[in-house]
């Protein structure tokens, strides 16, 4: 790639970031309208047995764990239970043990990793998930309206916040080459290509230092490339044929900065976005960057919107794949399918917009 078209790339990178300081407010404001089954409620009175699966090695986790036990005792309730996740066990097995202690509700302490395993252990269970962002992405807990940045307030919405049902979905990875399969629940994006040989290329020290602005690099470094062959089935639809570069499945569409990737995605409408981009060039890369920095509602040819229960794509070649930001593996088959309403989410009390 030449210098200039890398100095274009970066400068839209740029532009991109600082326009959504100003984004931010109104971008939240709308999000808000992802409550499109139900309103939010209160959990029942009275005491509560509380959980936490905390990642200890994430920055304020002890800072975190003493502003929970304080919370709990100024409640009058029972001292909460706190289960570490280790590099061996990122939260399956500390899930477990905490359904088994009977929880009311059950706080995801760390990243998007340790959310996401939580959510894939209580989906289903009808037990409340609290959310304390400690990551650097902190997806979902940006996409239901929760400000990443004040730690107290989340832990005050986490105990005694209202809450609501929400979606969650599974995306399976299979490959036929290696014969590795597994199965995942996602909450906010999963993706299959390029956003995922982002994800896992993102060097970790640039990102303990500029936060989520890391990717930025990556996606410079990887935007060189050729587009791969796969079929695309949706539903029940028939199979197409496609060359793509990256597919994103999305369960709701709020990302770091405050940018509304894809305004459309609603987090219990029962429904996945998916996003199948195909650029041939920088500037293909650079016109859909664009779309989405103006939310410009012109259709372009590299970029395609679709809305599905489920969806299939084959390839021929092993695919990196990614869910809310954490690399999955490479896939030749990927199988992604929304579970509508499944996980109770502790939430700010809804607003008027």
């Amino acid at each position: 790639m030449s210098d200039w078209i890398l100095y274009v790339i970066l400068a839209g990178g740029v532009a991109f970031a600082v326009s959504s300081w100003w984004g931010v407010r109104r971008l939240r404001a709308r999000h808000i309208r992802s409550a499109v089954r139900e309103d939010t409620h209160k959990p029942d009175a009275g005491d509560q047995r509380v959980a936490v699966i905390l990642n200890p090695v994430k920055n304020n986790a002890d800072a975190a764990r003493q502003a929970i036990i304080d919370a709990c005792d100024l409640a009058g309730w029972d001292a909460p239970k706190f289960y570490e996740t280790t590099v061996e066990d990122p939260g399956y097995g500390q899930s477990r043990e905490a359904l088994a202690y009977g929880a009311d509700v059950v706080l995801a302490c760390g990243g998007d990793g340790t959310v996401r395993v939580v959510a894939e252990s209580l989906a289903h269970k009808n037990v409340a998930m609290g959310l304390i962002p400690l990551g650097t992405g902190n997806l979902l807990a940006r996409n239901v309206d929760l400000d990443v940045t004040d730690l107290e307030d989340c832990i005050q919405v986490a105990l005694f916040g209202h809450q609501r049902y929400i979606d969650t979905a599974t995306m399976g990875v299979d490959n036929d080459i290696t014969g590795e399969s597994a199965e995942h629940t996602f909450l906010v994006i999963a993706g299959m290509g390029l956003d995922a040989e982002v994800v896992g290329d993102t060097r970790d020290k640039l990102k303990k230092s500029v936060g989520w602005l890391a990717y930025t690099e990556a996606g410079v470094r990887h935007l060189p490339g050729r587009r791969k062959r796969v079929t695309i089935t949706m539903d029940d639809q028939p199979e197409q044929a496609r060359k793509i570069r990256s597919v994103l499945f999305a369960n709701c569409g709020l990302i770091p900065g405050g940018i509304d990737f894809i305004p459309q995605a609603m987090v219990d409408d029962g429904m996945l976005d998916i996003v199948v981009m195909s650029p041939r060039s920088a500037f293909g890369w650079l016109a859909m960057y664009t779309k989405v920095l103006f939310k410009h509602n012109a259709n372009l040819p590299m970029m395609s919107f679709y809305r599905s229960g489920k969806v299939v794509i084959r390839s021929q070649e092993p695919m990196a794949t990614q869910l809310d930001g954490d690399p999955s593996g490479e896939a030749t088959t990927v199988t992604v399918q929304v579970a509508p309403g499944s996980l109770l989410v502790r939430v700010p009390k809804a607003k008027t917009v």
